[in-house]
Protein backbone atom coordinates (compact mmCIF):
# COMPACT_ATOMS: atom_id res chain seq x y z
CA UNK A 1 0.00 0.00 0.00
CA UNK A 2 2.63 2.17 1.17
CA UNK A 3 4.71 1.49 -2.83
CA UNK A 4 1.03 2.56 -4.11
CA UNK A 5 0.92 5.69 -2.32
CA UNK A 6 4.43 6.99 -3.24
CA UNK A 7 3.74 6.39 -7.01
CA UNK A 8 0.44 8.26 -7.00
CA UNK A 9 2.09 11.58 -5.27
CA UNK A 10 5.08 10.85 -8.05
CA UNK A 11 2.35 10.62 -11.09
CA UNK A 12 0.49 13.48 -9.91
CA UNK A 13 3.87 15.71 -9.54
CA UNK A 14 4.84 14.60 -13.31
CA UNK A 15 1.64 15.77 -14.62
CA UNK A 16 1.77 19.15 -13.14
CA UNK A 17 5.20 19.13 -14.57
CA UNK A 18 4.20 17.93 -18.24
CA UNK A 19 1.03 20.88 -17.55
CA UNK A 20 3.56 22.99 -17.03
CA UNK A 21 5.57 22.44 -19.93
CA UNK A 22 3.04 22.08 -22.78
CA UNK A 23 2.24 25.87 -22.04
CA UNK A 24 3.39 27.46 -25.29
CA UNK A 25 5.09 30.84 -22.91
CA UNK A 26 7.37 27.93 -21.27
CA UNK A 27 8.75 26.20 -24.42
CA UNK A 28 11.72 28.71 -24.67
CA UNK A 29 12.93 27.04 -21.45
CA UNK A 30 13.38 23.48 -23.61
CA UNK A 31 15.53 24.94 -26.71
CA UNK A 32 18.98 22.55 -26.48
CA UNK A 33 21.32 22.68 -29.15
CA UNK A 34 23.76 19.25 -29.69
CA UNK A 35 26.71 20.06 -31.39
CA UNK A 36 28.10 16.57 -33.06
CA UNK A 37 31.86 16.34 -33.80
CA UNK A 38 31.14 15.65 -37.49
CA UNK A 39 28.91 18.80 -37.82
CA UNK A 40 29.98 22.05 -39.40
CA UNK A 41 30.52 24.55 -36.53
CA UNK A 42 30.03 27.61 -39.50
CA UNK A 43 26.00 26.41 -39.97
CA UNK A 44 23.38 28.70 -38.00
CA UNK A 45 21.27 26.59 -35.97
CA UNK A 46 19.02 29.72 -35.68
CA UNK A 47 19.31 29.98 -31.64
CA UNK A 48 17.49 33.62 -30.48
CA UNK A 49 16.73 34.52 -27.03
CA UNK A 50 13.24 35.53 -26.17
CA UNK A 51 12.21 38.45 -24.95
CA UNK A 52 11.49 37.50 -21.44
CA UNK A 53 15.02 35.80 -21.22
CA UNK A 54 16.34 39.05 -22.23
CA UNK A 55 14.25 41.24 -19.77
CA UNK A 56 15.85 38.95 -17.23
CA UNK A 57 19.60 38.90 -18.36
CA UNK A 58 19.37 43.08 -18.39
CA UNK A 59 17.41 43.01 -14.96
CA UNK A 60 20.75 40.47 -14.05
CA UNK A 61 22.90 42.78 -14.85
CA UNK A 62 21.53 46.14 -13.73
CA UNK A 63 21.37 44.48 -10.36
CA UNK A 64 24.98 43.49 -10.81
CA UNK A 65 25.92 46.96 -11.31
CA UNK A 66 23.91 48.98 -8.63
CA UNK A 67 25.67 46.56 -6.54
CA UNK A 68 28.90 47.32 -7.70
CA UNK A 69 27.81 51.17 -7.33
CA UNK A 70 26.51 50.60 -3.68
CA UNK A 71 29.45 48.76 -2.46
CA UNK A 72 31.55 52.07 -4.22
CA UNK A 73 29.53 54.85 -2.33
CA UNK A 74 29.52 53.00 1.01
CA UNK A 75 33.22 52.85 0.69
CA UNK A 76 33.79 56.01 0.12
CA UNK A 77 32.09 57.09 2.27
CA UNK A 78 33.89 54.94 5.10
CA UNK A 79 37.02 56.11 3.56
CA UNK A 80 36.13 59.92 4.16
CA UNK A 81 34.39 59.19 7.59
CA UNK A 82 37.17 57.48 8.75
CA UNK A 83 39.94 60.40 7.49
CA UNK A 84 37.62 62.59 8.98
CA UNK A 85 37.72 60.98 12.25
CA UNK A 86 41.71 61.34 11.99
CA UNK A 87 42.44 64.69 11.74
CA UNK A 88 39.24 65.83 13.91
CA UNK A 89 40.64 67.99 16.66
CA UNK A 90 38.33 66.23 19.04
CA UNK A 91 39.38 65.39 22.71
CA UNK A 92 39.96 61.39 23.89
CA UNK A 93 38.28 60.02 26.61
CA UNK A 94 40.91 58.12 28.12
CA UNK A 95 44.25 59.36 29.66
CA UNK A 96 46.57 57.13 27.48
CA UNK A 97 44.95 58.61 23.89
CA UNK A 98 45.35 62.19 26.16
CA UNK A 99 48.70 61.47 26.90
CA UNK A 100 49.79 59.89 22.86
CA UNK A 101 48.40 62.95 21.54
CA UNK A 102 49.50 65.41 24.03
CA UNK A 103 53.34 63.97 23.27
CA UNK A 104 52.29 64.64 19.19
CA UNK A 105 50.86 67.98 20.00
CA UNK A 106 53.94 69.19 21.66
CA UNK A 107 56.08 68.62 18.80
CA UNK A 108 54.39 70.09 16.35
CA UNK A 109 53.93 73.12 18.25
CA UNK A 110 57.65 73.24 19.26
CA UNK A 111 58.34 73.63 15.29
CA UNK A 112 55.25 76.14 14.64
CA UNK A 113 55.82 78.23 17.54
CA UNK A 114 59.36 78.70 17.12
CA UNK A 115 58.38 79.42 13.39
CA UNK A 116 56.23 81.75 13.74
CA UNK A 117 58.70 83.38 16.76
CA UNK A 118 61.35 83.69 14.02
CA UNK A 119 58.86 84.96 11.47
CA UNK A 120 58.20 87.75 13.50
CA UNK A 121 61.97 88.91 13.66
CA UNK A 122 61.60 88.27 9.67
CA UNK A 123 58.74 90.92 9.45
CA UNK A 124 60.51 93.25 11.01
CA UNK A 125 63.74 93.04 8.94
CA UNK A 126 61.70 93.33 5.85
CA UNK A 127 59.94 96.08 6.76
CA UNK A 128 63.60 97.82 8.02
CA UNK A 129 64.47 97.04 5.06
CA UNK A 130 61.72 99.00 2.98
CA UNK A 131 61.86 101.76 5.05
CA UNK A 132 66.04 102.36 4.36
CA UNK A 133 65.44 101.42 0.90
CA UNK A 134 65.96 104.50 -1.93
CA UNK A 135 62.82 105.20 -4.46
CA UNK A 136 65.23 104.71 -7.27
CA UNK A 137 66.23 101.03 -6.41
CA UNK A 138 69.61 99.40 -5.19
CA UNK A 139 69.99 96.96 -2.68
CA UNK A 140 68.54 97.54 0.74
CA UNK A 141 70.20 96.12 4.32
CA UNK A 142 67.10 94.73 6.54
CA UNK A 143 68.12 91.54 8.21
CA UNK A 144 66.62 89.15 10.50
CA UNK A 145 67.37 85.85 11.90
CA UNK A 146 65.28 83.08 9.90
CA UNK A 147 62.92 80.91 11.12
CA UNK A 148 63.50 77.15 12.18
CA UNK A 149 60.70 76.27 10.22
CA UNK A 150 58.93 76.94 7.29
CA UNK A 151 55.25 77.55 7.15
CA UNK A 152 53.13 79.43 5.08
CA UNK A 153 53.45 82.93 7.24
CA UNK A 154 56.84 82.97 5.87
CA UNK A 155 56.03 82.17 2.40
CA UNK A 156 52.85 85.25 2.57
CA UNK A 157 56.03 87.66 4.34
CA UNK A 158 58.58 86.82 1.23
CA UNK A 159 55.14 87.45 -1.26
CA UNK A 160 54.59 90.36 0.36
CA UNK A 161 58.06 91.58 0.12
CA UNK A 162 57.52 90.67 -3.77
CA UNK A 163 54.28 93.04 -3.59
CA UNK A 164 55.91 95.96 -1.90
CA UNK A 165 59.25 95.24 -4.42
CA UNK A 166 56.62 95.59 -7.85
CA UNK A 167 54.37 98.39 -5.86
CA UNK A 168 57.30 100.56 -5.07
CA UNK A 169 59.19 99.99 -8.53
CA UNK A 170 61.87 98.88 -6.21
CA UNK A 171 64.79 97.21 -8.80
CA UNK A 172 68.65 97.75 -9.37
CA UNK A 173 69.71 101.10 -11.89
CA UNK A 174 72.73 100.93 -13.93
CA UNK A 175 74.58 104.31 -13.57
CA UNK A 176 74.64 104.10 -17.26
CA UNK A 177 74.74 102.36 -20.34
CA UNK A 178 76.88 101.43 -23.44
CA UNK A 179 75.43 103.65 -26.82
CA UNK A 180 77.86 103.35 -29.77
CA UNK A 181 80.92 102.05 -30.69
CA UNK A 182 82.77 105.49 -31.09
CA UNK A 183 85.11 104.66 -27.78
CA UNK A 184 85.92 100.99 -27.48
CA UNK A 185 87.56 101.97 -24.37
CA UNK A 186 84.62 102.56 -22.53
CA UNK A 187 83.65 98.86 -22.63
CA UNK A 188 85.10 96.58 -20.26
CA UNK A 189 87.09 93.55 -21.56
CA UNK A 190 84.38 90.45 -21.20
CA UNK A 191 85.50 86.80 -20.90
CA UNK A 192 82.44 84.94 -22.07
CA UNK A 193 82.86 81.13 -20.60
CA UNK A 194 80.40 78.47 -21.86
CA UNK A 195 81.52 75.20 -19.73
CA UNK A 196 80.27 71.95 -20.93
CA UNK A 197 80.65 68.28 -20.69
CA UNK A 198 78.86 65.52 -23.39
CA UNK A 199 76.14 68.50 -24.15
CA UNK A 200 76.23 67.72 -28.07
CA UNK A 201 72.72 68.57 -28.36
CA UNK A 202 72.73 72.01 -27.31
CA UNK A 203 76.57 73.40 -27.59
CA UNK A 204 76.41 74.80 -30.74
CA UNK A 205 72.43 76.97 -30.03
CA UNK A 206 74.66 78.26 -26.58
CA UNK A 207 77.95 79.22 -29.01
CA UNK A 208 75.80 80.40 -31.54
CA UNK A 209 74.10 83.01 -28.66
CA UNK A 210 76.89 84.32 -27.47
CA UNK A 211 78.77 85.12 -30.81
CA UNK A 212 75.63 87.05 -31.68
CA UNK A 213 76.35 89.54 -28.55
CA UNK A 214 75.75 93.27 -29.13
CA UNK A 215 79.11 94.33 -27.58
CA UNK A 216 82.36 94.97 -29.48
CA UNK A 217 84.21 91.50 -30.78
CA UNK A 218 87.41 93.89 -29.84
CA UNK A 219 86.29 93.56 -26.33
CA UNK A 220 85.13 89.95 -26.22
CA UNK A 221 86.55 86.47 -25.92
CA UNK A 222 84.20 83.19 -25.68
CA UNK A 223 85.14 80.13 -24.36
CA UNK A 224 83.88 76.43 -24.48
CA UNK A 225 85.93 74.52 -21.91
CA UNK A 226 85.25 70.65 -21.29
CA UNK A 227 86.16 69.38 -17.90
CA UNK A 228 85.79 65.81 -18.64
CA UNK A 229 88.00 64.60 -16.00
CA UNK A 230 86.77 66.19 -12.85
CA UNK A 231 84.69 64.11 -10.64
CA UNK A 232 82.23 66.43 -8.73
CA UNK A 233 81.33 69.49 -11.53
CA UNK A 234 83.01 71.63 -14.26
CA UNK A 235 82.80 74.79 -13.14
CA UNK A 236 85.36 76.90 -15.40
CA UNK A 237 88.47 77.47 -13.71
CA UNK A 238 88.85 81.63 -14.25
CA UNK A 239 92.65 82.31 -13.67
CA UNK A 240 94.72 79.65 -15.08
CA UNK A 241 95.47 81.44 -18.17
CA UNK A 242 97.79 84.63 -18.32
CA UNK A 243 95.67 86.59 -20.56
CA UNK A 244 92.76 86.24 -18.87
CA UNK A 245 94.69 88.47 -16.28
CA UNK A 246 93.59 91.61 -19.16
CA UNK A 247 89.84 90.60 -18.31
CA UNK A 248 87.62 92.57 -16.07
CA UNK A 249 84.74 90.32 -16.04
CA UNK A 250 83.44 86.83 -16.80
CA UNK A 251 80.05 86.00 -17.83
CA UNK A 252 79.03 82.35 -17.59
CA UNK A 253 76.25 80.15 -18.85
CA UNK A 254 75.66 76.48 -19.42
CA UNK A 255 75.44 74.23 -22.47
CA UNK A 256 71.90 74.88 -23.12
CA UNK A 257 71.72 78.68 -21.82
CA UNK A 258 70.88 81.16 -24.67
CA UNK A 259 71.35 84.70 -23.96
CA UNK A 260 69.61 87.49 -25.35
CA UNK A 261 71.71 89.42 -27.77
CA UNK A 262 71.57 92.74 -25.20
CA UNK A 263 72.55 90.51 -22.52
CA UNK A 264 75.98 91.81 -21.92
CA UNK A 265 74.46 95.65 -22.37
CA UNK A 266 71.83 95.28 -19.97
CA UNK A 267 74.61 93.15 -17.04
CA UNK A 268 77.55 94.80 -17.46
CA UNK A 269 76.82 98.80 -16.92
CA UNK A 270 75.31 97.62 -13.66
CA UNK A 271 79.29 97.74 -12.25
CA UNK A 272 80.07 100.88 -13.03
CA UNK A 273 80.15 102.98 -9.52
CA UNK A 274 79.94 100.09 -7.46
CA UNK A 275 83.39 98.54 -6.78
CA UNK A 276 81.93 96.21 -4.18
CA UNK A 277 79.75 94.33 -6.59
CA UNK A 278 80.61 91.07 -7.27
CA UNK A 279 77.44 89.88 -9.19
CA UNK A 280 75.07 90.44 -11.51
CA UNK A 281 72.52 87.38 -12.03
CA UNK A 282 69.67 87.17 -14.78
CA UNK A 283 66.21 85.09 -14.36
CA UNK A 284 66.34 82.06 -16.26
CA UNK A 285 63.14 81.17 -18.68
CA UNK A 286 62.29 78.23 -20.41
CA UNK A 287 61.75 77.56 -24.28
CA UNK A 288 59.56 73.99 -23.03
CA UNK A 289 58.12 74.85 -19.88
CA UNK A 290 54.30 73.67 -21.57
CA UNK A 291 56.06 71.03 -22.99
CA UNK A 292 54.58 68.07 -20.50
CA UNK A 293 52.92 68.09 -17.03
CA UNK A 294 56.54 67.14 -15.24
CA UNK A 295 57.87 70.78 -16.88
CA UNK A 296 54.43 72.94 -15.97
CA UNK A 297 55.32 71.61 -12.46
CA UNK A 298 59.09 72.37 -12.25
CA UNK A 299 58.37 75.86 -13.92
CA UNK A 300 55.75 76.53 -10.83
CA UNK A 301 58.54 76.18 -8.67
CA UNK A 302 61.55 78.02 -10.39
CA UNK A 303 59.37 80.86 -11.06
CA UNK A 304 58.65 81.29 -7.33
CA UNK A 305 62.64 81.04 -6.14
CA UNK A 306 63.51 83.49 -9.10
CA UNK A 307 60.36 86.34 -9.02
CA UNK A 308 59.96 85.58 -4.97
CA UNK A 309 62.84 84.57 -3.40
CA UNK A 310 66.13 85.64 -5.23
CA UNK A 311 64.42 88.96 -6.02
CA UNK A 312 63.34 89.62 -2.14
CA UNK A 313 66.66 88.73 -0.77
CA UNK A 314 68.67 90.78 -3.23
CA UNK A 315 66.73 93.84 -2.35
CA UNK A 316 66.32 93.26 1.65
CA UNK A 317 68.92 91.13 2.27
CA UNK A 318 71.64 91.83 0.25
CA UNK A 319 72.51 88.05 -0.30
CA UNK A 320 71.26 85.25 -2.35
CA UNK A 321 72.59 82.02 -4.14
CA UNK A 322 74.17 82.60 -7.88
CA UNK A 323 72.42 80.24 -9.63
CA UNK A 324 75.49 78.09 -11.63
CA UNK A 325 74.66 80.38 -15.00
CA UNK A 326 73.17 83.23 -16.74
CA UNK A 327 75.53 85.72 -14.22
CA UNK A 328 78.46 88.02 -14.74
CA UNK A 329 80.98 88.03 -12.37
CA UNK A 330 83.59 90.48 -11.43
CA UNK A 331 87.17 88.55 -12.20
CA UNK A 332 88.60 90.63 -9.08
CA UNK A 333 85.91 89.18 -6.56
CA UNK A 334 86.51 85.59 -7.60
CA UNK A 335 90.05 85.91 -7.18
CA UNK A 336 89.98 86.84 -3.85
CA UNK A 337 87.63 84.24 -2.92
CA UNK A 338 89.92 81.73 -3.89
CA UNK A 339 87.98 80.83 -7.17
CA UNK A 340 86.12 77.95 -7.87
CA UNK A 341 86.34 74.77 -5.27
CA UNK A 342 85.86 70.96 -6.63
CA UNK A 343 84.96 70.52 -2.51
CA UNK A 344 81.53 69.83 -3.33
CA UNK A 345 78.36 69.33 -6.00
CA UNK A 346 77.89 73.13 -5.46
CA UNK A 347 80.42 75.04 -6.58
CA UNK A 348 78.43 78.11 -7.72
CA UNK A 349 76.70 78.59 -4.41
CA UNK A 350 80.49 77.83 -2.75
CA UNK A 351 81.37 80.80 -4.76
CA UNK A 352 78.43 82.77 -3.52
CA UNK A 353 78.92 81.72 0.45
CA UNK A 354 82.95 83.02 0.14
CA UNK A 355 81.75 86.41 -1.39
CA UNK A 356 79.20 87.10 0.80
CA UNK A 357 82.05 86.38 3.66
CA UNK A 358 84.24 88.43 1.72
CA UNK A 359 82.34 91.48 1.99
CA UNK A 360 81.28 91.26 -1.42
CA UNK A 361 77.78 92.60 -2.67
CA UNK A 362 75.03 90.70 -5.27
CA UNK A 363 72.68 92.28 -7.32
CA UNK A 364 69.56 90.16 -9.13
CA UNK A 365 67.69 91.10 -12.51
CA UNK A 366 64.59 89.69 -12.40
CA UNK A 367 63.58 91.74 -15.70
CA UNK A 368 66.68 90.14 -17.64
CA UNK A 369 65.77 86.38 -18.77
CA UNK A 370 68.06 84.12 -20.74
CA UNK A 371 66.41 81.29 -22.21
CA UNK A 372 67.21 77.41 -21.21
CA UNK A 373 65.60 74.14 -21.22
CA UNK A 374 63.88 72.24 -18.01
CA UNK A 375 64.41 68.46 -17.76
CA UNK A 376 61.37 66.50 -19.49
CA UNK A 377 61.66 63.20 -18.15
CA UNK A 378 61.11 62.11 -14.39
CA UNK A 379 64.72 60.24 -13.94
CA UNK A 380 67.12 63.40 -15.34
CA UNK A 381 64.65 65.85 -12.76
CA UNK A 382 65.41 63.08 -9.62
CA UNK A 383 68.72 63.25 -10.08
CA UNK A 384 69.20 66.68 -10.91
CA UNK A 385 67.47 67.38 -7.63
CA UNK A 386 69.09 64.80 -5.58
CA UNK A 387 71.79 66.96 -6.49
CA UNK A 388 70.76 70.26 -5.56
CA UNK A 389 69.66 68.86 -2.55
CA UNK A 390 72.72 67.23 -0.97
CA UNK A 391 75.42 69.59 -2.61
CA UNK A 392 74.59 72.36 0.34
CA UNK A 393 74.32 70.19 2.78
CA UNK A 394 77.79 69.49 1.91
CA UNK A 395 78.78 72.92 1.80
CA UNK A 396 77.11 73.47 5.34
CA UNK A 397 79.37 71.16 6.84
CA UNK A 398 82.73 72.64 5.61
CA UNK A 399 82.02 76.00 5.56
CA UNK A 400 80.55 76.32 8.96
CA UNK A 401 83.05 77.36 11.29
CA UNK A 402 84.19 79.47 8.84
CA UNK A 403 81.04 81.69 8.64
CA UNK A 404 81.31 81.95 12.20
CA UNK A 405 84.77 82.73 12.10
CA UNK A 406 84.09 85.23 9.23
CA UNK A 407 84.75 88.75 10.09
CA UNK A 408 80.94 89.77 9.02
CA UNK A 409 78.34 91.48 10.97
CA UNK A 410 75.96 89.16 13.41
CA UNK A 411 73.09 89.89 10.84
CA UNK A 412 75.05 87.90 7.73
CA UNK A 413 76.03 84.83 9.92
CA UNK A 414 72.69 84.52 10.93
CA UNK A 415 71.00 84.99 7.73
CA UNK A 416 73.47 82.95 6.22
CA UNK A 417 73.19 79.94 8.71
CA UNK A 418 69.23 80.23 9.58
CA UNK A 419 67.80 81.44 6.55
CA UNK A 420 70.25 79.94 3.73
CA UNK A 421 71.07 76.39 5.02
CA UNK A 422 68.99 75.25 7.88
CA UNK A 423 65.84 76.57 7.10
CA UNK A 424 66.02 76.14 3.07
CA UNK A 425 68.16 73.14 2.72
CA UNK A 426 67.48 71.18 6.38
CA UNK A 427 64.58 71.74 7.34
CA UNK A 428 61.84 72.20 4.82
CA UNK A 429 62.84 68.86 3.10
CA UNK A 430 62.60 67.16 6.67
CA UNK A 431 59.39 69.00 7.77
CA UNK A 432 58.05 67.82 4.39
CA UNK A 433 59.27 64.30 4.73
CA UNK A 434 58.06 63.64 8.23
CA UNK A 435 54.48 65.18 7.81
CA UNK A 436 53.47 63.99 4.19
CA UNK A 437 55.39 60.49 4.64
CA UNK A 438 55.47 59.60 8.39
CA UNK A 439 53.23 61.15 10.57
CA UNK A 440 49.91 61.24 8.09
CA UNK A 441 50.07 58.18 7.13
CA UNK A 442 50.14 56.97 11.12
CA UNK A 443 47.12 59.05 11.43
CA UNK A 444 45.05 57.03 9.43
CA UNK A 445 45.89 53.54 11.08
CA UNK A 446 46.01 55.41 14.89
CA UNK A 447 43.06 56.52 16.21
CA UNK A 448 45.28 58.09 19.33
CA UNK A 449 47.22 60.36 16.73
CA UNK A 450 44.52 62.95 15.79
CA UNK A 451 45.88 66.51 13.81
CA UNK A 452 43.52 69.27 13.28
CA UNK A 453 42.43 69.77 9.86
CA UNK A 454 44.98 72.88 9.65
CA UNK A 455 47.54 70.85 10.13
CA UNK A 456 46.61 69.07 7.40
CA UNK A 457 44.78 70.71 4.79
CA UNK A 458 45.34 73.81 5.19
CA UNK A 459 48.68 74.87 5.94
CA UNK A 460 49.79 73.22 2.59
CA UNK A 461 47.28 73.90 0.24
CA UNK A 462 48.28 77.81 1.46
CA UNK A 463 51.66 77.28 0.73
CA UNK A 464 51.03 75.35 -2.79
CA UNK A 465 49.11 78.51 -3.35
CA UNK A 466 51.42 81.22 -2.56
CA UNK A 467 54.08 79.20 -5.16
CA UNK A 468 51.54 79.30 -7.62
CA UNK A 469 51.05 83.34 -7.01
CA UNK A 470 53.94 84.09 -9.36
CA UNK A 471 52.42 81.96 -12.23
CA UNK A 472 48.89 82.46 -12.42
CA UNK A 473 48.36 80.05 -15.49
CA UNK A 474 49.64 77.09 -13.33
CA UNK A 475 46.64 77.30 -10.93
CA UNK A 476 44.80 74.59 -13.00
CA UNK A 477 47.82 71.87 -12.11
CA UNK A 478 47.53 73.06 -7.94
CA UNK A 479 46.44 69.65 -7.08
CA UNK A 480 48.70 67.66 -9.17
CA UNK A 481 51.75 70.39 -7.98
CA UNK A 482 50.45 69.34 -4.15
CA UNK A 483 51.04 65.92 -4.90
CA UNK A 484 53.94 65.51 -6.44
CA UNK A 485 55.66 68.43 -4.09
CA UNK A 486 54.72 65.24 -1.19
CA UNK A 487 55.95 62.62 -3.41
CA UNK A 488 59.67 64.41 -4.50
CA UNK A 489 60.13 65.11 -0.07
CA UNK A 490 61.34 61.54 -0.43
CA UNK A 491 64.09 62.05 -3.02
CA UNK A 492 65.04 65.60 -1.47
CA UNK A 493 65.01 64.18 2.15
CA UNK A 494 67.05 61.00 0.48
CA UNK A 495 69.92 64.05 -0.95
CA UNK A 496 69.56 66.03 2.55
CA UNK A 497 70.77 63.05 4.57
CA UNK A 498 73.00 61.80 2.62
CA UNK A 499 74.80 65.34 1.84
CA UNK A 500 74.44 65.61 5.68
CA UNK A 501 76.72 62.63 6.62
CA UNK A 502 78.90 62.25 3.69
CA UNK A 503 77.15 59.58 1.85
CA UNK A 504 78.67 58.30 -1.47
CA UNK A 505 75.33 58.99 -3.07
CA UNK A 506 76.02 62.77 -1.95
CA UNK A 507 79.61 62.98 -4.38
CA UNK A 508 77.60 61.59 -7.79
CA UNK A 509 77.65 64.15 -10.19
CA UNK A 510 75.52 63.34 -13.08
CA UNK A 511 74.67 65.75 -16.49
CA UNK A 512 71.07 67.11 -16.64
CA UNK A 513 69.72 65.48 -20.17
CA UNK A 514 68.64 67.81 -22.19
CA UNK A 515 66.98 67.07 -25.86
CA UNK A 516 68.16 70.88 -27.31
CA UNK A 517 64.49 72.34 -27.13
CA UNK A 518 66.14 76.03 -27.54
CA UNK A 519 66.15 75.73 -31.56
CA UNK A 520 67.66 78.97 -33.15
CA UNK A 521 63.93 79.83 -34.20
CA UNK A 522 63.54 80.74 -30.57
CA UNK A 523 66.31 82.06 -29.99
CA UNK A 524 65.57 84.60 -32.98
CA UNK A 525 62.24 85.07 -31.03
CA UNK A 526 63.55 85.96 -28.10
CA UNK A 527 65.48 89.06 -29.82
CA UNK A 528 62.48 90.31 -31.29
CA UNK A 529 60.76 90.18 -28.53
CA UNK A 530 63.66 91.52 -26.21
CA UNK A 531 65.88 93.80 -28.38
CA UNK A 532 63.25 95.34 -31.28
CA UNK A 533 66.68 96.94 -32.74
CA UNK A 534 68.60 94.49 -32.93
CA UNK A 535 65.83 92.40 -35.48
CA UNK A 536 67.11 93.60 -38.05
CA UNK A 537 70.93 92.47 -37.69
CA UNK A 538 70.09 89.07 -35.99
CA UNK A 539 71.04 87.35 -39.12
CA UNK A 540 74.03 88.56 -40.07
CA UNK A 541 75.38 88.94 -36.88
CA UNK A 542 74.94 85.25 -36.35
CA UNK A 543 76.75 84.73 -39.73
CA UNK A 544 79.95 87.00 -39.53
CA UNK A 545 80.41 86.84 -35.95
CA UNK A 546 81.52 83.59 -36.30
CA UNK A 547 84.54 84.69 -37.86
CA UNK A 548 84.97 88.00 -35.93
CA UNK A 549 84.98 86.73 -32.63
CA UNK A 550 87.76 84.18 -31.24
CA UNK A 551 86.49 80.92 -30.14
CA UNK A 552 88.64 78.43 -27.46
Amino acid sequence: MSSRAQNYEFQERWNKQREFLDKPENTAFLTVEIHSPTSDPTVDKGHTLSERQLSWLWLLKFQQLATSLAWLTNGSIDLLRTANRRIAASKTDSPSDSSISSRLYRIIKYFFISGDSAVVLRVGSVFEGMAFQSPVGGVGGGRGVESLCQVSVDRIVFILGCFWIKYRKLRPVAAAGYVGRDNLEDYPIVLVQIPMCNEREVYQQSIAACCIQDWPKERMLIQAPSYMHRLQGWEPEICNELYVKEYEFVAIFDADFQPGPDFLKKTIPHFKGKDDLALVQARWAFVNKDENLLTRLQNINLSFHFEVEQQVNSVFINFFGFNGTAGVWRIKALEECGGWLERTTVEDMDISVCAHLCGWKFIYLNDVKCLCELPESYEAYKKQQHRWHSGPMQLFRLCFVDILRAKVSFGKKANMVFLFFLLRKLILPFYSFTLFCIILPLTMFLPEAQLPAWVVCYVPGIVSMLNILPEPRSFPFIVPYLLFENTMSVTKFNAMISGLFQLGSSYEWVVTKKLGRSSEADLVAYAEKESDSLVVETTSLHRSSQNQAWVS
